[in-house]
């Protein structure tokens, strides 16, 4: 263990051995101390949203097929240009310190030695160059939540472009706190410093809690951030926090070089409807016009198929890689997406689909769950 200003953070450096990602969250709370843990697990109010999401994967059934003539179904798959080993991602998820001394860093590698795509937070325990470093030319995007301070938003988004990131995130959804009453019962406040906000001298975010934290990003956004953010960076904008056909179609009108379904993991507007059971309506008026990236209650491989089928062009997650980090580091992390893209590739294999272009235009039936 490292203790950083009294927070005992985990150092393992290890492969895991488990049987689903859901294992891991009992394990990783008997190492993660309780503050941090309820941070990291935690959703908004009574947390429906959050238990919904991973729920919502049963509203859609996998058709299986026989007489298919296929094995070794490949994950490979491109996405804003990029290549892919797995439609897997790594969700931006924040002050990743909290479950492991190295936090984003080694994250980035375990993430890299999966041939995943690897999002950085705002927020995050490192900062943009040494997380994008760690990743040792792997792709990795930036997650903007973006300041009221647009000289702090340009420096973020330089650091950004010298790190060699390749694509910004842009957070919609978080103008204010989600209820978090995790956070409130354990009196939560950051013991790590954020990197990022350190090196603009903002204060380094310990000493706080999420909502002081959100209370200097900007409460008011909208078309024109995006195209403002578009027009100040060469690279592409995606535009996370979308739940709606019309939102995702203003996000595009307005510069969105990418579409990022997602209610910020059930930890904002508790009472919405689960990720998964906008996506299809989304994907259909997005219509291909840009890639769509998909998160919230991914926990199997055959969520990701469905994700996939239903528009998604690549599935991200956050909560189990972040266990996978506290248990094993960076070799943890690598050990949560192998296995997750395992278990896809049998589900793969049982649909009778090849490649993730045919996951994508394989049948899902509706069936009430």
């Amino acid at each position: 263990m490292t203790v950083t200003n009294g927070y005992e953070q985990s150092d393992r450096e290890q492969k895991l051995d488990f049987i689903n990602l859901n294992d891991l969250e009992k394990e990783a709370e008997a190492i993660i101390p309780k503050g941090g843990f309820g941070y990291i697990r935690g959703g908004s109010e009574d947390e429906w949203t959050l238990r919904e999401n991973t729920t919502a994967f049963n509203h859609a059934q996998i058709v299986p097929r026989a007489l298919t003539d296929m094995e070794n179904p490949a994950t490979e798959t491109d996405a804003f240009g990029l290549h892919f080993k797995t439609p897997l991602m790594m969700a931006p998820t924040a002050a990743q310190g909290l479950a492991h001394s190295q936090g984003e860093k080694d994250t980035a590698r375990g993430v890299a030695a999966a041939g995943a795509l690897m999002a950085q937070s705002t927020y995050s325990s490192t900062s943009i160059a040494d997380t994008a470093a760690a990743g040792n030319g792997a792709p990795q995007f930036f997650q903007l939540y973006m300041s009221k301070d647009w000289d702090f938003n340009h420096h973020l988004l330089d650091e950004a472009k010298k790190a060699g990131i390749k694509g910004i995130i842009l957070t919609l959804d978080a103008p204010v706190d989600g209820y978090r009453e995790d956070d409130l019962r354990n009196h939560f406040q950051f013991p790590i410093p954020m990197a990022n906000l350190t090196e603009y001298s903002e204060g380094d975010g310990s000493g706080k809690g999420i909502a002081e934290i959100y209370a200097a990003a900007a409460q008011t956004i909208g078309p024109k951030d995006i195209e403002r953010i578009a027009a100040y960076t060469d690279l592409p904008v995606i535009a996370k926090g979308i739940m709606s056909p019309e939102d995702a179609l203003k996000a595009i009108g307005a510069g969105a070089a990418g579409v990022y379904v997602s209610n910020h993991g059930g930890r904002q507007l508790n009472g919405g409807p689960a990720s998964f059971d906008v996506l299809p309506s989304i994907a259909a008026a997005v219509n291909h016009q840009v890639p769509i990236i998909f998160d919230s209650g991914v926990r199997r491989g055959s969520h990701v198929f469905k994700a996939l089928a239903a528009g998604a062009d690549l599935v991200a997650f956050g909560r189990p890689a972040i266990y996978g980090l506290a248990l094993g580091g960076a070799q943890g992390v690598q050990s949560v997406f192998e296995h997750l893209n395992d278990e896809l590739k049998i589900d793969m294999q049982l649909a009778g689909t090849k490649t993730i272009a045919d996951v994508k235009h394989a049948k899902l039936t509706h069936f009430p769950a």
